[in-house]
């Protein structure tokens, strides 16, 4: 038996709880399967989406969610993989189409993981999570663009949540000016703490705006999408790139040809989920590199597998900073 968070849908209505199940429970894998243990897992923007029901994530009932988690191999039927190896998986569709990590136990595909940098404990490796691991992919697009410290503000939006904190983290400590947009005031001091040299209200960016804007930024982080995105595309210097990875905002991209076809703007999407694996092995690498484990710490709420719930709710209310680690 191990314990799990369970969610449930059917004509009754949607029910999320912790629960005991049997290891017999958890769906098979055909080919390549790893049986692990979580020793921790995380609450990302969809898996609260997921946890309160606000959006249908969920493809398949019952779910447990998760969609990342780092700890330890119990039995392999992969070549890569052996018993106590530890590994940190992320995305796959894991907490949408396949059971997750928000558990004791979990069988994956062996193709899935990537191995535990020894850098970092597994707690460590989830207060990264898919947040962390997708700010360094669009850290790594902004370089394959060119750009460099020194070529001007790069804009990071969303920028008290996990992708956003660790964006600026990252980019500041690459030497960049880092200018940070929030709608939580009181958490200047949050992000002037994480490296930001400037920080401006996300009012200036949510509302709709012209094609063509003052050029502000020599590139941008985006999470937001929607009115956010196309404002950050309008204020893009000539040349320059914004890597988007996320639509806090909304989905929709209400913007025109402008900045593209006249200031040659380049707009990446970065894609966290189906991710090849050796771009993953090469996000885990930096991070491993060049995040600092004790700033994690000034950015982590830490609950356990039954607050994970409540947090969840926070999280889509707004009320979360950083990031918030699951132990399990």
């Amino acid at each position: 038996m191990f314990k799990a968070l369970l969610l449930q849908k059917d004509d009754t209505g949607f029910r999320a709880g912790v629960t005991q199940l049997e290891e017999a429970r958890l769906p098979e894998v055909a080919e390549g399967g790893v049986l692990v243990r979580p020793e921790y897992s995380t609450l990302n923007y969809k898996d609260g989406l997921a946890l309160t029901n606000r959006a249908p994530v969920v493809r398949l009932w019952p779910m447990v969610p998760g969609i990342d988690g780092a700890g330890t191999v119990l039995e392999s039927r992969h070549p890569d993989w052996q018993a106590g190896d530890r590994f940190v998986l992320n995305g796959w569709g894991v907490g949408e189409t396949h059971w997750g990590c928000l558990a004791e136990r979990a069988r994956l595909k062996g193709d899935w993981l990537v191995k535990l940098p020894a850098a970092f404990t597994p707690r460590q490796a989830m207060a990264i999570g898919t947040a962390g691991y997708t700010a360094m992919l669009c850290v790594l697009a902004l370089e394959r663009h060119g750009v460099v410290p020194g070529a001007g503000d790069v804009l990071v939006t969303g920028a008290t949540g996990g992708v956003g904190s660790i964006a600026i983290t990252l980019l500041a400590r690459r030497g960049h000016r880092v200018v940070a947009a929030t709608g939580k005031a009181g958490e200047a001091g949050y992000l002037s703490g994480l490296g930001a040299a400037a920080v401006i209200d996300r009012a200036e960016l949510t509302g709709p705006g012209k094609p063509l804007q003052k050029e502000r930024w020599a590139a941008a982080v985006d999470a937001a999408g929607s009115h956010t995105l196309a404002n950050t595309l309008a204020q893009t210097r000539y040349g320059g790139i914004v890597a988007a990875c996320g639509l806090a905002q909304g989905m929709d991209l209400p913007a025109s040809m402008a900045p593209f076809i006249l200031r040659g703007v380049t707009l990446a999407g970065i894609d966290s989920v189906m991710a090849p694996h050796a771009r993953r092995q090469a996000a885990w690498a930096r991070l491993a590199a060049e995040l600092d484990p004790a700033t994690l710490e000034s950015i982590v709420t830490e609950v356990d597998l039954e607050g994970a719930l409540a947090a969840a709710k926070e999280l889509m209310d707004g009320r979360v900073r950083g990031r918030i680690v699951v132990r399990l």
